[in-house]
């Protein structure tokens, strides 16, 4: 029942919210004025005084609405009630007072000088009486309709008090006590909670389930922080620390504040953001289909293409989940920007479904992000790696070029170069059937966008490090000189979106990415900033060590991005365009008609010839697990 009044509450628009606040304070009028002639003449309902005074009563209702709305007092928020929201039901007050004397005066109605002004007090009283009830009220029913976390917040100071004072409005976080060195302020209560000292963490922690303790001192040096998150680490609970005092201000949301570490921060690079003329004219007004269109780039796709204000934003997801979460997430920004959405669970091997996609909703961009990524999981599934990764782009890109679509861009990858393992080599061959449908097309603009390792993304080693990071270590890497190319989820489809507006047809674009990272180095840097210390021969009270395990069956100790060295510069000063070798059309025939016999036949051991046969430069790893 709780629960149902909270969603009623929390569904109404805010204009149904005004108008319940407007009609609050006619009836609080009402009662007011009744109030006051009961106090004057020292009856409950003094019916004689109230009949001959009945024009007071429609005409403070009516100006009464007039006021609160030229105040705008029925939009102050419950949550946000202040001393200036005080102000203005005082001033509204005051205007009444005036009102109920002026029409005494100009209606010749025989009421009492006193009771506008008892009138005028009562309305204040009982505005406010209601706004503070109303607020104590929501706050009940969301404790009792909501799970929420409970906190501790370290720091009872400005920062600490600011923290309290946003998490109060969150229905997920309940903080609880205060913590703080300061013995001064110790057993003092701020905003109804209580001071405690740092000997009192471990019994708080336990007794009132505690899962999150927010360190609220913007000021605390690094290592600070590090020494804290050292002495706080025998605590069973997470440990997050405030980032500015400034984030806790101006944050829409003050949880986004405790992020622990941004993937970002670890790229050893900066971020590139070039501004182009006319990145809009390729995708505003069009049709636009992303498949995939619910994984870590697929999303980030959908985000970074609607800000090209599409007339159509079509995601095709083989997964239900990922649609669903993809939806949710864009429905509500398509609404205001007049994008139509269109969400479309289904496989890029379904031929039919594809042409019929392309057909009813006019498709004239396609970036093809679909694909099985993950590199231990395809190297032990050839079968189902080849069948989504090939057959799944030549389904999608064939449907494209009978439906005579404008562009089609291809996300692939760096292990496409000289793969050791069938994830790459799968990529591989999706770049030639591309490629040779490019060869084929009279129209469509075919072209291939390849980059590195995604940060953050889903199967990537910085969730896999963040978790055990959390358990307290060790960190495990493959092999000590590993190397990668990195670079962020943003970047990665600013890259995609940028490189589909040069396409001209059949090229590979890269990203100048700088130098690889080590893995090794990419672990100590997210270990030290989740504010701990790496332990190792250099220092052996460390607080978490780095293991090696010994390279994965397809795993290669170095990256390449281009398999000719030559390349050619574009308007953007950080993507490259390449032009590589390619297979004629005969031979692509010849690759499907065999990936496809070799799926039939479920032969797992013929797709790995048929990679050896037709991938330039494929060598399989042979490393033990």
């Amino acid at each position: 029942m709780v629960t149902k009044v909270v969603n009623l509450v929390d569904g109404l628009d805010r204009r149904s919210k005004w108008v319940i606040m407007t009609l609050v304070d006619v009836i609080m009028i009402i009662l007011a004025l009744t109030s006051a002639f009961a106090l004057r003449y020292g009856e409950i309902f003094p019916l004689e005084q109230m009949q001959r005074a009945w024009p007071l009563f429609p005409v403070l209702a009516g100006a009464g609405m007039i006021y609160a709305w030229m105040l705008k007092i029925p939009k102050i928020k419950l949550q946000s009630f202040d001393l200036q929201a005080i102000q203005q039901i005082a001033l509204c007050s005051l205007l009444l007072v005036l009102t109920a004397m002026s029409m005494s005066f100009l209606l010749h109605v025989p009421a009492p000088r006193s009771v506008p002004m008892i009138f005028g007090i009562i309305f204040f009283t009982g505005a406010l009486f209601s706004r503070v009830n109303g607020l104590l009220l929501l706050r009940q029913l969301y404790l009792i309709g909501n799970d929420r976390t409970p906190v501790l917040i370290y720091g009872a100071g400005e920062a600490g008090i600011q923290l309290v004072s946003a998490l109060r409005q969150s229905k997920q976080v309940k903080p609880i006590a205060f913590i703080d060195d300061n013995k001064l302020q110790q057993k003092l209560i701020i905003f109804g909670l209580s001071v405690f000292g740092p000997e009192n963490l471990e019994r708080l922690v336990k007794q009132k389930n505690i899962e999150r303790i927010l360190i609220a001192i913007p000021s605390l040096s690094d290592a600070d922080s590090k020494k804290m998150s050292k002495q706080l680490k025998h605590l069973t609970c997470a440990i997050q620390f405030i980032p500015s005092h400034m984030d806790i201000i101006h944050g829409s949301n003050i949880l986004d504040s405790f992020v622990e570490v941004n993937p970002e921060d670890l790229l050893g690079r900066d971020k590139f953001d070039v501004e182009l003329p006319n990145i809009n004219a390729p995708y505003k007004s069009k049709s636009i289909l992303i498949s995939g269109g619910g994984g870590s780039i697929g999303s980030e796709l959908c985000r970074q293409i609607i800000k090209h204000e599409p007339r159509k934003l079509i995601i095709f997801e083989q997964s239900e989940l990922a649609l669903y979460l993809a939806e949710r997430e864009l429905r509500p920004v398509v609404a205001k920007l007049n994008i139509t959405l269109v969400p479309i669970l289904g496989s890029v091997t379904d031929s039919t479904t594809l042409a019929h996609i392309f057909k009813e909703h006019e498709v004239e961009v396609v970036f093809h992000a679909a694909a099985y990524k993950h590199v231990p999981l395809v190297e032990a599934n050839e079968l189902a790696g080849i069948k989504n990764n090939v057959i799944g782009t030549y389904t999608i890109a064939q449907a494209a070029l009978k439906a005579k679509i404008e562009t089609f861009v291809l996300i692939s990858t760096d292990k496409a170069v000289r793969p050791t393992n069938i994830m790459g080599a799968t990529k591989r061959l999706a770049e030639l059937i591309v490629q040779d449908c490019d060869k084929r097309s009279k129209k469509t603009k075919f072209s291939m966008v390849r980059f590195g390792n995604v940060l953050g993304s889903s199967g990537s080693v910085i969730p896999l490090f963040k978790g055990q990071i959390a358990k307290g270590g060790p960190v495990t890497l493959t092999h000590e000189d590993v190397t990668r190319y990195f670079m962020a989820i943003s970047e990665a489809a600013y890259l995609v979106v940028v490189a589909g507006s040069f396409a001209q047809g059949g090229e590979v674009f890269v990203l100048d990415m700088g130098k690889p990272v080590k893995i090794k180095d990419l672990a100590r840097r997210l270990i030290e900033k989740s504010g701990f210390s790496v332990k190792d021969d250099e220092n052996p009270l460390g607080d978490i060590e780095i293991l090696t395990t010994g390279l994965r069956p397809g795993e290669k100790l170095y990256e390449e991005l281009l398999i000719d060295a030559e390349t050619l510069p574009t308007p953007h000063p950080k993507i490259l365009r390449a032009k590589e070798k390619s297979i004629n059309s005969p031979a692509t025939r010849n690759l499907l008609g065999e990936v496809t016999s070799a799926i039939a036949s479920n032969d797992s051991a013929e797709v790995r010839q048929i990679v050896k046969k037709w991938v330039e430069g494929y060598s399989p790893s042979t490393h033990d697990t």
